[in-house]
Parts: C-alpha cells; sequence; structure tokens
C-alpha cells in the first residue's frame, strides 16, 4: 500500500510537532518516572477515601474551569506558569489538606494554557467543541512512564457537544488526571525529591499539558487541510524511529 499523499508539503510543520512529542517530557517528569515504583508504594499508601476526594475534586475543577475556558482575562505567555508555581509552593506548605486545597487552582490554570494552545492553533475557546476539545488533552496522554502519549482518534471522531456528552468527558478524564496529580502529591514525599518543590513540580505538569495541546491542536489544524489520515500517517512516521534495514 503507497502512503497517503498530502495535498501540499507540511512536512516542516509536523517535523516540529514531532520534535515537541518527543521532548514533551522535561527533566523533572523524567525523574519523577524513573521513582514510578516508590511513587506507587506512596499512592498505595494513600487512604481510599482521600484518592477518592481528589478524584471528587479534580473532577469539580475541571467542570468549574470548562465553563471559564475562553471567557477569563489573557495572562500573557509566562502567567499561567508563574501563578501554577505560586500555586504549587502554596499547597506543598501545609501538607496534604492545602494540596488538596490547591488542586482545583492547579487544574484551572493548566487549562488557561491548554487554552492559549488552541488560541495559537487559530481556534477559538469560546467554541464549545474547542473548549471540549481542550479538557480531552488531560485525557490524550500523560507524563506517567508507560502512557501511550497523543492519542490522536479526535482527529476522525469530532465530539458532538450537549451537556451530558461534557459531563460523560469529565467523568472519563478526571480519574486519569487525579491518578497524575496523586503522582504529584506522592513525589512531594519520596526524600530524594526534597529539592524538588511543589512549585517545580507543577510547572512540569503545566509545561506537560501544554506541549500535548500544541501537538493536538497543530495536528487538528493539518488536518482540516490536508486530511486527517493523510496527518495521521505523516505524524506517525515522523515520530517513529526509523526500521533496521538488514543487508
Amino acid at each position: 500500500m503507497h502512503p497517503i499523499a498530502l495535498q501540499s508539503d507540511p512536512g516542516d510543520e509536523i517535523a516540529a510537532l514531532a520534535l515537541r512529542y518527543r521532548r514533551a517530557n522535561g527533566p523533572v517528569m523524567r525523574l519523577v518516572n524513573r521513582l514510578g515504583g516508590s511513587l506507587e508504594s506512596q499512592l498505595a499508601l494513600m487512604p481510599v477515601s482521600l484518592r477518592e476526594q481528589m478524584e471528587r475534586t479534580v473532577a469539580r475543577a475541571l467542570e468549574a474551569s470548562y465553563g471559564l475556558a475562553g471567557r477569563t482575562p489573557d495572562m500573557g505567555a509566562r502567567g499561567p506558569l508563574v501563578a501554577v508555581m505560586a500555586s504549587g509552593a502554596a499547597g506543598g506548605a501545609g501538607g496534604i489538606a492545602t494540596s488538596l486545597a490547591e488542586l482545583p487552582v492547579t487544574v484551572t490554570l493548566i487549562l488557561k494554557a491548554i487554552c492559549a494552545a488552541a488560541i495559537e492553533a487559530g481556534l477559538d475557546p469560546k467554541e464549545n467543541w474547542v473548549r471540549a476539545e481542550c479538557l480531552r488533552v488531560f485525557g490524550a496522554g500523560s507524563p506517567q512512564a508507560g502512557d501511550d502519549g497523543v492519542n490522536t482518534s479526535f482527529l476522525t471522531a469530532r465530539m458532538t457537544i450537549t451537556g451530558s456528552a461534557v459531563q460523560s468527558l469529565i467523568a472519563k478524564v478526571a480519574p486519569k488526571l487525579a491518578a497524575v496529580l496523586g503522582q504529584k502529591l506522592a513525589a512531594q514525599a519520596v526524600p530524594v525529591l526534597g529539592a524538588v518543590t511543589g512549585a517545580a513540580l507543577n510547572a512540569a505538569f503545566l509545561n506537560y499539558y501544554r506541549e500535548v495541546a500544541r501537538i493536538r491542536f497543530g495536528l487538528l489544524r493539518l488536518a482540516e487541510v490536508h486530511g486527517s489520515e493523510a496527518v495521521l500517517e505523516a505524524f506517525r512516521l515522523a515520530v517513529e524511529p526509523p526500521g533496521i534495514v538488514r543487508a
């Protein structure tokens, strides 16, 4: 079967998105993932009631921030990063209680950064379907070790926006995001990460999800011009390492 030809050549754009994909996990997240076993042990020690509370808190934060997305003032290029670092520093200062109180602020700020990525790609977060795609970024991939990265199924299956559909999306995304943020809280308790503050961890998560958003919205924009199948194939070839050719 011959590769699907693009209508024109957006090769440079796809190569840039593939590079973002390979670089999405920064040094802080790589360190967190290298300590995966320790973090799983820490998470296992959390009471079930606490994990359930985290999930409910994240779900409420997603619902509230979905309503605000695209309607809050522009924070500039570095505004969300500065704010999320301040939130992380405050949350990490007082243990579990302040960390849980911090979660809605962190989720809202990360979603704000995701919306900014949508705007960069020429999309309008005031449109319901764009706001839904912003939420779907949280379920597309996570910085946890073993995640399969950017899920590109959204290119061929645009979500129909209804109130129940949004609630269903939040119910699907919240457990995954809660698990990621639970990993963050557990990481703060690992002795070797004593020098890595809540501010640095929050910054790492924000940067990760912003990069995932830039990749997804960049692919979405290219798919509208060149067709989803051609863009998906070109992106797959760009991110997969070349096979070994035997003589």
